[in-house]
Parts: C-alpha cells; sequence; structure tokens
C-alpha cells in the first residue's frame, strides 16, 4: 500500500492576524468604556454615542476582513484608517477643550493602532509607516498644532512600533520562503531516491542484462545490446542529476510554506539564469563521459544555450572525425569568474594545418559553431590536438561579461 504524506500548511504570519482579531474587538471595548466612565464631562456626548455605535457596528461587522492577508484588502484597510482618522477629528466635536489639552484619549482611543497594524502586518514596515503618518497627523491637528508631550509620546510610539512589526513581518515573510524551498528540496530528494531505487532494482538490470547477453550472441542482437547500453548510461544519468529544476517563488504569503513553480526558460532572454549541468547532462552515453561539479553552474540563459551549443558542435567533430569508436569526455568546472568546459576525445586527432585549410575551403564547424559562438559571449576557445593522442577543446566564457 502506497504511503500517503500530509502536507503541513506553516505560516508564521497567521497568529498575527489571529491576535490582530482579538485586539480590535477588545480595544473596541475599552474605548466604550472610558466613554461610559467619563460621559459627564463630555461636551456633546450624543456626537461621542453616535460615532461609537458606528465604530462597534464597523469593527464586529469586519470581523473576518483581518482574519487573513487575502481577506484584508487595500479597500477594506483604507475604509478601516478613515474610521480611525474620523473619531480623532470628531473628538474636538465632542470632548471638551480642556479635556483634550489635558491628553484625555480621543474617541477611538487605543483602536487606532489596530489599524495601522492591520497595513503592517498586510504590507510590510513601508505601509505601516503611510497608515502611522496620517494617524500621527490628526493628533497633531486636533491639538491646534501644539500637541502635549503625551500625545507625542503616543503618537511615537504608535508610528515605531508599527513600523517595527511590518519589519518583522517582511522578515517572517522571507524565512518563511527559504524553509518552502528547503522542504520542497527535500522533498523531491527523498522522491529522486526512491525512484533511483526502483529504476535501479528494475530497469537498469534489465538494460544490463539486454547488453550482456546481445553481446555474447553478437550479429544484430550485439547492435541491440550496445542501444541498451546506451539507455542504461542516459538513464542512470538522469537519475543522478534530475530534469531541469524549475525556481520556485511564493506567490500567497497567507498560505504559509508552500510555493508555486516557473521553468526558467520561460523567463526569456532577458532574464533569468539557468544550470548549465542540466543543458550537459543529456549528452552523456556510453561513450560520452560526463563530469560535473557538484552545486549548480548558473548561467544567464542565452549563454548556457549557447556554451551548450557549442559543446553539442564539439561533440559532432567527434563523432564525424574521430569514428565510431572513439570516446569523449565533458568536464565542467566553475571558478566563479567564469565557467570552464572541456571536451575531450580519444582519436586520431587532427593533423597539423587541417584546420587553417578546412576553413579555407569554406567548412567553419570550428571557426562559425565554437570559436563564433565564444568570442559572441566574450569568451575564448581553444582547441589543443595532438595526432594520434586525440583532441582536446577547451571554452571559457567569463561571467560579467556574459548577457
Amino acid at each position: 500500500m502506497a504511503k500517503r504524506e500530509r502536507v503541513v500548511r506553516m505560516s508564521v504570519e497567521q497568529p498575527l492576524w489571529r491576535a490582530l482579531t482579538g485586539y480590535r474587538l477588545l480595544t473596541m471595548l475599552y474605548a466604550v468604556g472610558l466613554f461610559a466612565a467619563a460621559h459627564k464631562s463630555f461636551a456633546r456626548p450624543e456626537i461621542a454615542v453616535g460615532y461609537l455605535a458606528v465604530l462597534a457596528l464597523w469593527t464586529l461587522a469586519t470581523h473576518r476582513k483581518v482574519a487573513n492577508a487575502t481577506s484584508c484588502t487595500k479597500r477594506f484597510l483604507g475604509a478601516d484608517l478613515t474610521v480611525a482618522l474620523v473619531g480623532i477629528l470628531l473628538t474636538p466635536l465632542a470632548d471638551t477643550a480642556e479635556r483634550i489639552a489635558g491628553g484625555h484619549p480621543t474617541l477611538p482611543s487605543i483602536w487606532t493602532a489596530g489599524s495601522v497594524l492591520a497595513f503592517a502586518i498586510k504590507g510590510g514596515w513601508r505601509w505601516a509607516g503611510f497608515a502611522s503618518t496620517f494617524v500621527a497627523a490628526a493628533n497633531i491637528l486636533i491639538h491646534g498644532g501644539e500637541p502635549t508631550r503625551d500625545t507625542l509620546h503616543n503618537v511615537l510610539l504608535v508610528w515605531v512600533a508599527s513600523i517595527a512589526i511590518g519589519y518583522v513581518v517582511e522578515v517572517a515573510r522571507a524565512s518563511e520562503a527559504t524553509l518552502a524551498r528547503a522542504l520542497e528540496i527535500e522533498a523531491a530528494t527523498r522522491e529522486r531516491e526512491r525512484l533511483a531505487r526502483d529504476i535501479h532494482d528494475g530497469v537498469l538490470q534489465v538494460l544490463a542484462m539486454v547488453q550482456r547477453r546481445g553481446t555474447d550472441l553478437g550479429g544484430e542482437a550485439a547492435e541491440l545490446g550496445r542501444m541498451a547500453g546506451e539507455q542504461e548510461v542516459a538513464l542512470r544519468t538522469l537519475v543522478s542529476t534530475g530534469l531541469v529544476n524549475p525556481s520556485r517563488v511564493s506567490r500567497d504569503e497567507s498560505r504559509g510554506a508552500l510555493v508555486d513553480s516557473y521553468e526558467v526558460e520561460d523567463e526569456g532572454a532577458d532574464g533569468g539564469e539557468l544550470d548549465l549541468r542540466t543543458l550537459l547532462a543529456p549528452h552523456a552515453g556510453s561513450r560520452v563521459s560526463f563530469a560535473e561539479p557538484g552545486t549548480p553552474v548558473p548561467l544567464p540563459v542565452p549563454a548556457a544555450k549557447e556554451l551548450a551549443a557549442a559543446v553539442g558542435a564539439a561533440l559532432d567533430n567527434v563523432r564525424k572525425h574521430a569514428g565510431e569508436g572513439a570516446s569523449a569526455w565533458i568536464l565542467v568546472e566553475d571558478w566563479g569568474d567564469e565557467v570552464i568546459v572541456t571536451v575531450r576525445d580519444d582519436g586520431p586527432g587532427i593533423p597539423a594545418g587541417r584546420l587553417d585549410q578546412a576553413e579555407g575551403e569554406g567548412r567553419m564547424g570550428v571557426a562559425l559553431s565554437i570559436r563564433g559562438r565564444l568570442r559572441d559571449l566574450g569568451g575564448t576557445a581553444e582547441l589543443v590536438s595532438v595526432p594520434g593522442q586525440g583532441t582536446e577543446v577547451e571554452l571559457k566564457v567569463p561571467r560579467g561579461r556574459t548577457q
């Protein structure tokens, strides 16, 4: 029976939304309680009663709006901040000038901070700074431009706290995306290992047996065995290196440690990088050995494709001129500032002057397919051949100049 894995959704951000939901309810009750305790001191208590009734209905009606980032839309944030600002600006009409000058709270009181915190959790520290600036301006305005020390202290506290929370949310989202990528890589590695075991126990053993039996029988069976051997090597390479790795990004932070994938090649020629190993690995076969670093070799997409095409041209030359029985080796080296790919064969080599003669005769395979591609990338292609000892082509591509 196949084992089923349970997908666990993790979100560092979601507890903040739950805390904000509770904060809004509690601070709404707190604002109502403050008014109830001091309603006799208000100049126009009916204004305060009307506003607090609206505040209570708004808080209860929008309870689910602050449940997560998806439901907390920009339109809601704007309306919520407007409710808070209206309450601050209505305070001079409902309360006395003496109480306001004495530092008594505004009509929404600390409920206003919840509106600012919603901006912080939704959009980060920049959104928090934007919302808290409006709140600060409204508090200063109702004091005639001369706020008390307590008012300045409260305004500064809301401003700094909201920006700090917004920054923490951004860091948490980045960490969550990193964790999602790590979990995805771990799961992919386990799946690859499982497939490798299954393939090794089945398909690879059958291909190896066909190769041995075909060689023993000879004739057409030997050719079938040779093809089975090539497929065995190709399949081993695919299992060990995997397919082209897609890039993964987090699209909806409210969903937690989940990622969406897209192919790097979709980014086109104007952006993105591609692992050179994934383009060169398919060349591996029974007579072509492929050696690669243990880590990705990223290059801009056009540069990676051109370099891979140059390697393909070099292997075509091996097949055409070194003979069917020749073997080839591909070595990929990543030196940080440049990438070097070496293609070597054990063929008869190239006689001295043969390349110049071929170029003069109009056969431009090495000149255009290999050297021309590398020259366009700002790199070089060096060919060394000793008669009787094979040929070696060294392709160098500098990273800083590839586009």
